[in-house]
C-alpha cells in the first residue's frame, strides 16, 4: 500500500519517528496526491486571480474599486508583496484578469452573475491548471478584488448558516460604520437570494465573484490532474466551500496555508475541517500566505528525498528503536 510505503521511508530516516511533525505529514500528503513513493516539488506557480465586485457600491470596502486594476498593474510590474515572496521562493507568479473591467453585479439587488457566467469563470480557473499540468507540481491560489471579502463572507453564511455578524470582517480596514454597512449588505443579499447550499453553482452565481469562481475551477482542475493546490486566506478558502459542494473529493488535493486574521476565517476553516499550516496574523491576500506555505511543502519533500536513512548512515537499528520509544 502506497501510504505504508511512504510512511516506512519516513520512519527509516535518521530522526526519531514523527519528530519532524507536520513536515512528515506534508511529505506523505504530497506522495499520496502524486501517487508515488518518490514525491517531488520541482516547479511552483502562483495564480493571482483579479476581479471587481458590484457590491462595492454599498460602501463595504475602505478602498475604491479602481484599486483592483492598479494592484493588478503592480503585480505585473513585480512590486507587490506576493512578487517579493515569489521571487524569494522561486515561484512563478501568473496574473489573471478574471473580471477587473467586467465586475459582478451588486448582489444586494440582483445575482452577482448568471449561472452561465459563473460556469465560465470556473472554466477559466480549470484552464489555467490544464495549461500548467505538466509544468507545476504545486499551484498557489491568490486573489485581488476590492469588496471580495464581502463575497467570501456571503458564501460562508450561505454554506454554513452563520449569521452575517459572525462572518463580516474589516477587510481592507473598515471602521465601525463600514463594518455595519458590510453586515447590512450581507443580510440584504441573503434575504434576497435565499441561497440553497445544495445547488452550489446557484449560490456562487448569486453571491460570489469571478475570481472566487476561478479558484473553484483551479481546485476542481487540480484534482483532475493530480496537482496540489495551496489555498491562501479567507477569500481563497471560500472557493473551497463551493468546490466541496460540487465535488467533495476535490479537497483531497488542497492544502490550507494559514489562518487569516480576517474575522470569519477560523469559522470557515472549522466548517471545512481544515488545519492550516501557519498562523501569522496576516490578512493581505494576494497569495502571500500560500507562498510561505509552499516553501514548507517544498522543504518537507526535500527532507523526505535527501535525508540519509539509518541504514545508509550506518546508524544502528537498536538506536533507532530506542529513539522510537522516547
Amino acid at each position: 500500500m502506497l501510504q505504508e510505503q511512504i510512511q516506512k521511508h519516513l520512519d527509516s530516516l535518521t530522526k526519531p519517528p514523527g519528530s519532524l511533525g507536520r513536515l512528515e505529514e506534508l511529505a506523505l500528503c504530497v506522495g499520496l496526491i502524486q501517487q508515488t513513493a518518490s514525491p517531488q516539488i520541482v516547479s511552483k506557480a502562483m495564480l493571482i486571480f483579479c476581479a471587481n465586485h458590484g457590491v462595492a457600491e454599498e460602501g463595504v470596502s475602505a478602498y475604491p474599486s479602481e484599486v483592483t486594476r492598479q494592484m493588478m498593474a503592480n503585480f505585473q510590474a513585480g512590486g507587490a508583496a506576493i512578487n517579493v515572496l515569489c521571487r524569494h521562493f522561486g515561484i512563478e507568479p501568473v496574473i489573471v484578469d478574471a473580471g477587473v473591467e467586467n465586475p459582478t453585479r451588486n448582489f444586494t439587488r440582483e445575482p452577482a452573475m448568471t449561472r452561465e457566467e459563473a460556469l465560465a469563470a470556473i472554466e477559466l480557473g480549470r484552464s489555467y491548471v490544464q495549461a500548467r499540468a505538466q509544468t507545476a507540481d504545486i499551484i498557489g491560489a491568490g486573489e485581488m478584488g476590492i469588496a471580495n471579502s464581502t463575497a467570501a463572507a456571503a458564501l460562508l453564511c450561505a454554506f454554513t448558516g452563520l449569521d452575517p455578524s459572525e462572518a463580516a470582517g474589516r477587510g481592507t480596514g473598515l471602521d465601525d460604520a463600514g463594518l455595519e454597512r458590510k453586515t447590512a449588505a450581507l443580510r440584504k443579499a441573503l434575504a434576497l437570494h435565499r441561497p440553497d447550499p445544495t445547488d452550489a453553482i446557484a449560490v456562487l452565481a448569486a453571491l460570489g465573484g469571478r475570481e472566487i469562481a476561478a479558484i473553484v475551477g483551479l481546485i476542481l482542475g487540480a484534482h483532475e490532474h493530480r496537482r496540489i493546490v495551496m489555498l491562501d486566506g479567507f477569500i481563497s478558502c471560500s472557493a473551497a466551500l463551493v468546490a466541496r459542494a460540487i465535488r467533495p473529493a476535490s479537497l483531497d488535493n488542497v492544502l490550507f496555508a494559514h489562518r487569516s486574521a480576517e474575522r470569519g476565517h477560523s469559522l470557515m476553516l472549522d466548517a471545512l475541517g481544515a488545519r492550516p499550516l501557519l498562523d501569522l496574523d496576516m490578512r493581505l491576500g494576494e497569495g502571500t500566505g500560500a507562498a510561505l506555505a509552499i516553501a514548507l511543502v517544498e522543504a518537507s519533500v526535500r527532507l523526505y528525498r535527501e535525508m540519509a536513512t539509518f541504514s545508509s548512515a550506518g546508524v544502528s537499528e537498536k538506536a533507532h528503536r530506542e529513539n522510537r520509544a522516547r
